[in-house]
């Protein structure tokens, strides 16, 4: 089992990432981003580092044995001009820029590459914790309504659509109106839009309709930028009014699976699995 270097973002992925490897009893470090890593990782062996400051983070990894790296969390888009790397992340850094204006998902091929050359296997969430990805079929007890499956396939549609185009990952249908896609922005504020918008045109908690569906890009680096949901994504969608989720069947991460399944259940919300497209 080989040693697994944590690059921790925020959010609570890279905390059941090494809760997981714990239980498991793998050998886990644990670099934690400065600015972005939660303060549930501290009681684990690791080090503090800045987001470019790369030749830190390549040698505490190699001092601590690690052969593997997962990156998980959040991570915003950095400022280039306010970055303070060091050597081995100066070097780096205008190959990202060039990467940058490209999109997001060039910028993490070119990371992972980073991590690749100093020797490193890279893991996705996905792949440490191989229960995170969403199952096909329904999640929980509840399942689309017949009205509900021409929503599904439509938000699907368009969720793969602007993927294509290395716009966003999802994207909120109802009654077959397009009401958001997502770009920058994020997830819970595009749900937050669609909660702003007239009744007339999306559903309410007490009568639901509607669907977000959320859809890895063909290009992406899914070790590194895996969609996800989680309680604050049902919590989200409950409050915009909608039906449910979907999403591909292994490629949408489930974060806190037991309690969204229990949330979904008791808001009467799906959260569905579909095969992916063959390409």
């Amino acid at each position: 089992m080989k040693k697994l270097g944590l690059i921790a973002g925020g959010g609570s992925l890279p905390v059941e990432i090494a809760r997981h490897c714990e239980r498991a009893g793998r050998p886990l470090f644990v670099i934690r981003l400065k600015g972005f890593a939660g303060d549930g990782l501290g009681d684990y062996a690791g080090a503090e580092v800045g987001l470019a400051e790369l030749g830190k983070c390549f040698k505490a990894l190699k001092r601590a044995g690690c052969e593997a790296v997962c990156l998980a969390g959040n991570v915003a888009r950095p400022d280039f001009a306010t970055l303070m790397p060091d050597m081995r992340g100066l070097a780096v850094i205008p190959a990202a820029i060039v990467a940058a204006r490209k999109g997001d998902d060039a910028l993490l091929r070119l990371l992972v590459s980073e991590f690749e050359k100093e020797g490193f296997v890279v893991e996705g969430a996905h792949e440490v914790m191989d229960d995170l990805g969403l199952p096909a079929g329904p999640l929980g007890r509840v399942t689309p309504s017949e009205a509900a499956a021409g929503d599904v396939a439509r938000a699907l549609e368009v969720a793969r659509h602007i993927g294509k185009h290395d716009i966003g990952q999802g994207a909120v249908v109802c009654d077959g109106l397009v009401l958001a896609v997502e770009a920058q922005e994020g997830t819970d504020a595009m749900l937050a839009r669609v909660a702003e918008l007239p009744t007339a045109v999306r559903g309410r908690p007490d009568a639901p309709r509607g669907v977000l569906a959320k859809a890895p890009k063909p290009i992406q680096e899914t070790r590194v930028d895996m969609p996800t949901i989680g309680l604050a994504t049902i919590e989200a969608v409950a409050r915009a009014g909608l039906a449910g989720i979907v999403g591909e069947a292994g490629r949408l991460l489930v974060l806190d699976r037991e309690a969204v399944i229990a949330l979904a259940d008791e808001l009467g919300l799906f959260v569905l699995g579909v095969e992916p497209e063959t390409p």
